[in-house]
């Protein structure tokens, strides 16, 4: 008995390294999976970012793209704060709410999400389509804050590449000395900032998040935008949180229903 014991123990043993070899000589090796480090050069400059790969990955089907833009708080060079925070951080504590690929690239210090660091998000996120099997009618934008302002002046100037577009607490027009120095969303020259905003994203489907005693980007920034869109004809909704100051978007990105509504769009 032992004898056959030890006979099938070597067996086994041999049909897995033949298994293990197999596999390694088909050049199948396993698929990294949760927040992956990246780095890309632009115009001469490296630029860190994190790409978060769902743990049932498979190159089987064709996988949704989501691009967050972060806020203020985790601008940075390193490539890592940003994935604390905001949509980030509910992929670490939940990550079945959200079956996608989601992109997410960094701010350098005393910058915004506008000219170059914009340009820079926008590559990432094509180098990401290329390198997963992706799902090009399903991409979306979305960002907190600053990443809010970011998500609009992106879907602004790039109104056919996303499937949808979900501006947390961010602003338009600017409403203070820190913000007048940045980049518009719609460039003067374009006409009134909302109106012209609301002709350009007419087709996307827009859904916008507000605190209502949010003391750091006024809500009637969002209130404007949403007032153009409607009157525009887009298909837009709006949720101004009740009681909520400016951190609307744990009740965003936490909410099912905002879940279900943003995978069901597609271009």
């Amino acid at each position: 008995m032992t004898q056959y014991r030890t006979f099938r123990t070597i067996i086994c043993a041999a049909l897995l390294l033949l298994a293990l070899t197999s596999h390694t000589s088909l050049g199948q090796t396993p698929m990294e999976t949760g927040f992956l480090d990246r780095t890309m050069k632009f115009e001469g400059t490296i630029y860190h970012y994190q790409v978060y790969v769902p743990f049932s990955y498979a190159d089987s089907s064709r996988w949704p793209v989501i691009l967050f833009l972060h806020g203020a708080g985790e601008r940075g060079k390193d490539g890592l704060v940003q994935t604390q925070v905001g949509l980030a951080a509910v992929l670490r504590q939940h990550p079945e709410r959200y079956p996608a690929i989601v992109v997410l690239p960094q701010v350098p210090p005393d910058s915004l999400w506008v000219g170059v660091p914009a340009r820079v998000a926008m590559s990432a996120l094509d180098r990401t389509l290329k390198e997963f099997k992706t799902d090009p009618a399903r991409v979306y934008l979305t960002g907190l804050s600053m990443g809010g302002n970011g998500s609009w002046y992106l879907a602004y100037r790039n109104p056919t590449r996303f499937a949808a577009v979900v501006p947390i607490c961010g602003w338009i027009k600017p409403f203070n000395s820190w913000v007048e120095k940045a980049e518009t969303v719609v460039p003067p020259e374009d006409g009134p900032a909302f109106e012209a905003l609301a002709r350009r994203l007419a087709q996307v489907p827009v859904w916008i998040f507000h605190g209502e005693e949010d003391n750091v980007v006024p809500a009637d920034q969002s209130r404007q935008a949403f007032a153009a869109l409607t009157a525009a004809g887009a298909p837009v909704q709006f949720t101004e949180l009740l009681g909520t100051g400016h951190n609307s978007w744990d009740g965003a990105y936490g909410s099912s229903k905002f879940v279900e509504w943003l995978f069901k769009q597609s271009r």
